[in-house]
């Protein structure tokens, strides 16, 4: 069990943590909530121990491994398969150890292999990497070929693969497509230890999770369910404080009015003395805070302009001539349309976007839109391109020239970027404070089609759904490219898939492709398991005259003589004891249960010394054949 004791923790100059504490039960799956800057992160680093907290304690169960994400693998010339498989520390450790092994521990270690499922390994790491976006031919190239994004994804392909007791996850879904974070989703929620999810996204935190622990106020609070279930508790609990201090301050008000109407009579002095003992002693109860978040803007086109906006027949798009990234596509897009645009990382949705926002020229076909169609286009890379020493009012009164700054400021304001942010440099913004002046930005001029690509990277829950509510009033088309499963599943009312080099509509629901997500991982571990002994090469022939050696080259069959070898006594040793078991009298006059227990644990060790008995003479065979 984590446990978290009176933990109190102060860091640039504010406090964080104050005598807060928590347990978290083993084996749960628990979603850490909170504002934007509210320490999240900070206790992270805590349970960590990259911190030192003021007071208090953080006790960890003896002997865990802990393991946390929070930057990305090196770039090394190692395999990205055989990466993934050294996070298994005791696998790595156990092959290492059989090259070297006296006889006598190879029959254990290959025990220990097999109660790991070390032979499943390879197959359950290719899952992984499939789920998280990567190709069967991406498994063999060297860590040093992939992108920072990529290496992130095989930094949590290899927590994932190494099941630490306690897994530390911040923000995962932010570098993962939609369907990274569907199979994320899916993937948690068969975790088998405890994991602490630091995440703003809503299905994860409703599907993946069976406790939100709350961080506010420099306390922590833990609630059974997912997020849905904390809100409904979290309202309840401010509905039941409001009325305790209603309360509180009626039977306040009572007992001062009588000691102000008494307590210059002599007669009522007792009284009032009392009545005001009664009063230091009531118990303070504050206000339920209410966390306010701002709107965003995203104002309606003005005029509408006839259908379609935008028609595509047969077009065709890509960066270089003669080398299109996508062909093929037959698309209409109507004022009132809301498209969902699927599809894995590098399936060509950026390169999509760009075409329909009029920023990438057609290759071939034909592409017509209005000529008085104006676009906003939100893209994940502009938060990173911001200059870091403008300010928000630099930047609008670049956009407009001719506004009185009183307006700027008053815009800025209805952002959410008060007096104390418009002139913060972008550098010293939040990601959240740049998203939401980004968004803003875009939609400023009343567009009749707004693309986002990944607008939600950087905004918490309550900023996400203050984005969701925007969406549902703004009367223009809207094309979203999103991992946010929830924001996808309620503007979406279309989707299309970019896969294959073309986009097409998709043919479903979110939860439909969720499930097809889900089965093309299966399907890749599948694959994996059969491969290597699809593709195992054969022997190669001895040479003709064998140079002279010492003893001849027969190690591994030696060793495999000495694994069935010990495979055997233990399936010995077992049915003796079950023999033994059976032939106590007491065994038949106390539990029947018990008795048909043990026949039916006879018959399966029976079996299994059969089995060791044919491998070890197979073994045998093969070990007398090299020697020969």
């Amino acid at each position: 069990m984590l446990q978290i004791r009176d933990l109190t923790h102060d860091a640039w100059g504010r406090r964080f943590l104050d005598r807060a504490s928590v347990s978290i039960p083993p084996g749960a799956k628990v979603g850490l909530v909170g504002r934007n800057g509210v320490g999240k992160s900070t206790l992270f680093g805590l349970i960590r121990d990259q911190a030192r907290a003021g007071d208090g304690e953080i006790s960890l169960p003896r002997g865990a491994r802990l393991a946390a994400v929070d930057q990305e693998h090196p770039a090394t010339p190692v395999s990205l398969i055989d990466t993934i498989l050294a996070a298994d520390e005791e696998r790595a450790s156990l092959l290492a150890r059989l090259e070297t092994a006296p006889p006598e521990e190879i029959g254990d270690i290959y025990g220990r292999l097999a109660e790991i499922g070390a032979d499943r390994a390879p197959s359950r790491a290719a899952e992984i990497l499939s789920g998280l976006g990567f190709a069967p031919s991406d498994l063999q190239r060297p860590m040093a070929e992939f992108s920072g994004g990529w290496r992130m994804r095989v930094a949590l392909a290899a927590a994932l693969f190494a099941e630490p007791d306690i897994l530390l996850l911040d923000e995962p879904t932010n570098y993962l497509d939609l369907e990274g974070a569907m199979w994320l989703e899916a993937r948690l929620r068969k975790y088998p230890h405890t994991a602490l999810i630091i995440s703003h996204d809503r299905d994860i935190l409703n599907r993946s999770v069976d406790h939100i622990l709350h961080m506010h106020d420099a306390r922590l609070d833990l609630y059974p369910g997912g997020y849905d279930d904390f809100e409904r508790q979290r309202e309840e609990r401010a509905r039941v404080e409001d009325a305790m201090r209603q309360k509180v301050e009626a039977q306040r008000a009572h007992l001062q009015s009588f000691v102000d109407r008494f307590r210059a009579k002599a007669s009522k002095a007792v009284q009032a003395q009392s009545r005001l003992k009664m009063i230091a002693r009531l118990p303070p109860v504050s206000a339920a805070a209410r966390e306010h978040t701002s709107p965003f803007l995203l104002p309606s086109p003005e005029k509408p302009l006839a259908p379609p906006l935008l028609r595509l027949e047969q077009a065709a798009v890509g960066y270089e001539p003669g080398k299109p990234v996508l062909k093929g596509l037959n698309l209409r897009l109507d004022l009132d349309d809301r498209i969902g645009l699927l599809g894995v990382n590098g399936a060509g949705k950026s390169t999509f976007a760009r075409l329909v926002a009029g920023d990438l020229a057609a290759e071939g076909g034909e592409v017509w839109r209005d000529r008085r169609l104006k676009v906003g286009w939100f893209h994940q890379h502009q938060i990173e391109a911001l200059d870091p020493t403008e300010t928000p009012l630099d930047i609008l009164r670049r956009r407009l020239p001719e506004a009185s700054e009183a307006s700027r400021r008053s815009r800025l304001a209805q952002w959410g970027l008060g007096v104390d942010k418009v002139e913060t440099t972008a550098a010293n913004l939040s990601g959240g404070e740049r998203a939401r002046l980004l968004l803003n930005l875009v939609a400023m001029e009343a567009p009749h089609l707004l693309i986002l690509d990944e607008p939600t990277n950087h905004l918490d829950i309550d900023s996400r759904r203050a984005l969701l509510d925007a969406l549902n009033d703004y009367e223009g088309a809207v094309i979203l490219i999103t991992h946010d499963r929830s924001l996808m599943e309620l503007v979406a009312d279309r989707l299309w898939l970019a896969e294959d080099g073309s986009v097409r509509p998709f043919d479903g629901d979110v939860e439909a492709y969720a499930r097809r997500v889900v089965e093309r991982a299966r399907q890749a571990a599948r694959e994996a398991d059969s491969r290597p002994a699809a593709q195992e090469p054969s022997p190669a022939p001895p040479p003709p005259e064998p140079a002279p050696r010492s003893r001849p080259p027969t190690g591994n069959a030696r060793r495999k003589v000495e694994a069935a070898e010990a495979a055997m006594e233990r399936a010995t040793a077992r049915l003796a004891e079950i023999d033994a078991a059976l032939a106590d009298p007491a065994t038949f006059s106390g539990d029947p249960r018990r008795a048909a227990e043990l026949g039916r644990g006879r018959t399966e060790a029976q079996a299994s010394l059969d089995a060791a008995e044919q491998a070890w003479l197979e073994a045998v065979e093969a070990f007398e054949a090299l020697k020969a």
